[in-house]
């Protein structure tokens, strides 16, 4: 049966009325989108930056938070005294206009720049400076207490001058990694390490920490009283994501700006993609393989690992090559001490390499042989090697965030499993393996539940600092493997007062090379950032010592820089493609209906 002519006609007309309620929808559609869309172009009320990231905050209250992303935040929301110039990494003036040192180096003077507001409009003086400070020194704060070395006292001579007074002179002054805090809010605390952060939180940087949802965004805002260059941004928004995979592809669809921690085979087919710009860097930064070494009886890691000899051992059991290709791809470089090498100033190298007598190699054989004649071998032959008659059972953690770390635990469990030991590889969050870093028995006795874990450490743009986050009065804080050794305390505290440069880089070798003989944690490999960032909608992107745009810790310049592109300049922006997809859309349905109109001379069929 056919339909008839009538049939033919309202069908036609049915189709012409679909297509042209799909057109306004379509465009209703588009307009909606574009609106919703906080993609940055000239003419918009706002300017929005969003990028993503795998490493959310841990906790926002300086004092506390440790993860990447809390600084990358207490930097865009906070100001040194001195900060880190973008070319080069020298030392650059913020809330620090100028400073000079008295001849004896005892007493430095810095001259605070005038006019810098909070951002809730209360003026920033010297007595802020002084309060950040002392806070320090007179509570040990050991998050900053490094930094502090051989400072005795600090005060505010008026408004602008601040005067640090130390008990021997002080070779890192200039890299004091310290957050200027408001007095007006921190000074009624009585414990600001249990201060609970409220927003918006209050600094004096060029953004505002507006809103921090945890699992999901931190929000930033611009703020217009900062004291430096105007930023073009209004809005920071930093997304936090749980595949780095989805992530990636969302920096591609131009749902992000940009992101770090780019897993390695989609970061490089972003190198062949025009509108990007796929950055691999490495500041400061090494992966490793770090051990309970705490020698208290409290401490609930397996005490084999408080043997320097089993700890040498496992040193011969870790192919760092295989490691860098198998779980990098080859963006990384093995690894040595934990200093990297290359690290700045460019003329003063404090990386130690060891010799060719002291370089661990990867030697399964070996490792069993040393394991033997340290005493822990496999008496009963089941595979298992004892100690004290009890096979021995090491507990081994991977981070769910860092796929590198999951791809290289897997490998070093296996090569520990072929030298004879019982190992129970488990993947986890920064949380769960913080809590048991960080934790306490039932009388509040420090006592960290761990064996083996991988993870990446940051260090500080100063080697001492980086070093000296290893004493014995760091333990239950940056001291993650719990160890202690007097000449390695002794040396960290006379590197601080040495102004030799010559005298102080011998203490920082010596220091390494204490570290990588005793092997308190293993260093794998030195890895590579992996940033991708819009270069077709955004212009201003500023690296850091031709490394990462952002996500460094140490400048916010790209922050400050960075303005969208004209929509001219930023082809296959949002709005071309709505225009694109509008005539195209147009010019169908007027196809349509020239079809309809020119059809009606057909003749009439009945059944």
């Amino acid at each position: 049966m056919r339909w008839s002519g009538i049939a033919r006609e309202r069908g036609r007309l049915f189709v012409l009325v679909c297509a042209s309620v799909l057109f306004v929808g379509l465009v209703a559609g588009i307009g909606m989108a574009l609106a919703a869309d906080e993609s940055p172009s000239p003419g918009e009320s706002k300017v929005v930056l969003k990028l993503g990231w795998t490493n959310e905050p841990d906790n926002l209250n300086p004092f506390v938070g440790y993860e990447g992303s809390s600084y990358e935040v207490w930097a865009l929301n906070y100001d040194m005294l001195i900060g880190y110039a973008a070319e080069d990494g020298s030392p650059e003036g913020r809330i620090a206009e100028s400073w000079e040192v008295s001849d004896d180096g005892l007493t430095w003077t810095f001259k605070i720049r005038e006019g810098v507001k909070w951002q809730d409009g209360t003026p920033l003086t010297a007595s802020d400076v002084a309060f950040s400070y002392n806070v320090i020194i007179d509570n040990d704060l050991t998050a900053y207490s490094t930094y502090t070395k051989n400072i005795d006292h600090v005060r505010a001579i008026d408004d602008t001058t601040v005067e640090m007074v130390c008990s021997q002179p002080k070779a890192n002054m200039e890299r004091l990694w310290v957050y200027v805090l408001p007095e007006h809010i921190w000074g009624k605390l009585k414990n600001v390490e249990k201060y609970r952060m409220e927003y918006p939180i209050v600094g004096s940087g060029p953004f505002q920490c507006a809103e921090w949802k945890k699992g999901n965004y931190v929000k930033m805002v611009k703020n217009p009283g900062y004291w430096g260059p105007e930023p073009t941004i209004d809005e920071i928004y930093f997304q936090y994501y749980t595949n780095s995979d989805t992530m990636a592809q969302e920096v591609r669809s131009g749902v992000l700006d940009g992101a770090v921690d780019i897993p390695t085979a989609q970061f490089k087919t972003f190198g062949d993609l025009e509108g990007f710009d796929a950055v691999a860097y490495n500041i400061f930064l090494w992966e490793y393989l770090s051990f309970n070494c705490y020698s208290e009886p409290q401490s609930l890691g397996d005490p084999v690992l408080r043997d320097v000899k089993f700890r040498q051992a496992l040193n011969w059991a870790v192919d760092k090559q295989k490691c860098v290709d198998i779980a990098w791809s080859g963006l990384a470089v093995p690894g040595t001490t934990v200093i990297p090498p290359d690290e700045f100033p460019a003329d003063w190298d404090a990386h130690y390499e060891p010799t060719a007598d002291e370089t661990y190699g990867f030697d399964l054989d070996k490792a069993r042989q040393l394991l033997d004649e340290a005493g822990y071998t496999d008496s009963d032959g089941d595979g298992v090697r004892e100690s004290k008659g009890k096979p021995i059972k090491l507990r081994l953690w991977a981070r769910s965030e860092s796929l590198s770390s999951q791809n290289m635990g897997k490998l070093i469990a296996g090569w520990f499993s072929d030298i004879g030991l019982k190992i129970e590889f488990q993947v986890m969050d920064d949380g769960a393996i913080s809590d048991k870093l960080y934790n306490y028995d039932a009388d509040c006795a420090y006592a960290p539940d761990y064996d083996m874990y991988i993870w990446d450490f940051w260090g500080y743009a100063d080697p001492g600092d980086t070093l000296s986050s290893f004493t014995t009065d760091q333990i239950e804080w940056w001291n993650d493997p719990c160890w202690s050794n007097a000449e390695f305390d002794r040396l960290a505290k006379e590197q601080y007062g040495e102004m030799d440069p010559a005298a102080r880089l011998d203490m920082i070798h010596r220091m390494q090379q204490i570290m990588y003989v005793e092997s308190p944690e293993i260093v794998v490999d030195y890895p590579s950032t992996l940033e991708v960032v819009n270069t077709d909608r955004w212009e201003g992107w500023t690296p850091f010592m031709d490394g990462g745009v952002f996500y460094t810790n140490y400048a916010i310049d790209s922050y400050l820089n960075l303005k969208p592109k004209a929509a001219e300049e930023a082809g296959g922006s949002s709005a071309t493609t709505a225009i694109v997809v509008v005539v195209v859309i147009a010019v169908v349905i007027a196809l349509v209906a020239w079809l309809l109109l020119h059809g009606r001379g057909g003749h009439v069929e009945e059944a």
